[in-house]
């Protein structure tokens, strides 16, 4: 499991490649994504987008956890 922190904002942004015109610097940020598309495929891992309210609503709460 990786948290996405402000990498993306929504899943939608994995799925069209669309940096937000707000990003600092656009292509720091597609290296970014890259590297870490190829860790979460290398790693069978699941991306967290914490900004995504969908995300977080399926998310377990207190006292709950993932294992």
């Amino acid at each position: 499991m990786l948290l996405g922190g402000d990498l993306y904002h929504y899943p939608e942004e994995r799925a069209t490649g669309r940096i937000p015109t707000f990003e600092f610097n656009a292509e720091q940020s597609k290296a970014s994504r890259a590297r870490v598309e190829q860790y979460l495929k290398d790693n069978n891992a699941a991306l967290w987008i914490e900004h995504d309210i969908a995300t977080h609503a399926a998310l377990p709460k207190a006292p709950a956890y993932v294992d």
